[in-house]
């Protein structure tokens, strides 16, 4: 028994409620007709039951950017009967039948991102000005939440990857700054740095200033990491700096700059930026590029690829690319 976003019983089997869910996205991916979809409808009551379930779901949700939205569309874009879409949809499913509400309060990050205090969409990126005149640049797919209270400044990072530079505080008593990530806390010195969110760790780029790093779970351990440096942690520990890249920040002007890139970390970066699925052959994973290109026109850099690498670009829909070996233009 499922229960609907107001606690309501819906009664049908997690099996049905998942059949349900993935008819929707395989009539979505055109890999069923809706003449057969009916003739499931048709078999049983529960089945009929699960799909108003769904329908009126997404009749509130019609025209309105929620998780829900960009997980089906995630969902249409993986193979059918593979490990992602089945993950896929055990997702929908939860968010169909237990509810939004019972499923946001499990900490899901798709959740949180969306209903986090600023986010920005896939290839989006947009800077706000904070209150204290601090200025921050948010990255595709990026969340934060913003928390000042009469005590300090704290910006949580939520997914993604932000750009900071820090203003003086024009309160009284200055409050310390604070960015916070799932494994722990970054305090700048009157600074400006990149933080990006990655699932097991957290990585800085410090281009001005310095930042002080500190592990939620470090036993009180602390670095200070000086301007031209980047440095990854997770919740225990800090990694030995390296040092940055004059390009590692153009992200935050619009351009991914590319010196020897292999291909296919190049397209494993450049799909940050647009919706679906982008891969390459392995035989040219190695191709190096170069050169400084555009994220707004994704379709422009695949374009320019074609025509300074022996590689061809195969479009199986919009949204789902491979790169293939190929001649040079």
């Amino acid at each position: 028994m499922s229960k609907n976003t107001q606690g309501m019983a819906i009664d049908v089997s997690p099996q049905i409620a998942r059949r349900a869910v993935e008819w929707l996205v395989a009539l979505q991916s055109g890999d069923v007709s809706r003449e057969a979809l009916q003739d499931w409808l048709t078999q049983h009551p529960d089945h009929a039951r699960a799909w108003q379930r769904i329908e009126s779901v997404n009749n509130k949700l019609r025209g309105v950017a929620s998780p829900l939205t960009t997980a089906l569309a995630h969902a249409t874009l993986t193979a059918p009967r593979s490990n992602k879409r089945r993950a896929a949809i055990k997702t929908l499913a939860a968010f169909f039948f237990v509810g939004a509400t019972a499923y946001m309060a499990e900490e899901h990050l798709p959740w949180r991102a969306w209903s986090a205090d600023e986010r920005t969409a896939l290839g989006e990126r947009r800077t706000i000005v904070l209150v204290d005149g601090t200025e921050l640049t948010l990255n595709t797919d990026s969340a934060v939440n913003i928390r000042y209270t009469e005590l300090e400044r704290r910006v949580f990072v939520v997914s993604g990857e932000i750009m900071v530079t820090t203003a003086s505080d024009g309160a009284a008593m200055p409050r310390p700054f604070v960015v916070q990530t799932a494994q722990g806390e970054l305090r700048p010195l009157g600074t400006r740095f990149a933080v990006r969110q990655k699932s097991e760790f957290s990585r800085l780029d410090v281009f001005e200033g310095a930042v002080e790093v500190r592990p939620k779970d470090g036993a009180g351990l602390v670095r200070v990491i000086q301007a031209g440096e980047r440095v990854q942690f997770t919740h225990d520990g800090i990694a030995e700096p390296v040092s940055l890249k004059p390009d590692d920040a153009a992200w935050a002007e619009g351009m991914i700059v590319a010196s020897g890139m292999r291909l296919h970390d190049f397209l494993a970066e450049l799909s940050r930026y647009r919706r679906g699925r982008l891969s390459c052959d392995p035989a040219i994973a190695g191709l190096r590029v170069s050169g400084t290109y555009p994220l707004n026109d994704t379709d422009l850099v695949l374009t320019a690829l074609r025509s300074t690498l022996p590689v061809e670009i195969h479009y199986l829909t919009r949204y789902w690319v491979t790169i293939r070996p190929g001649k040079m233009s």
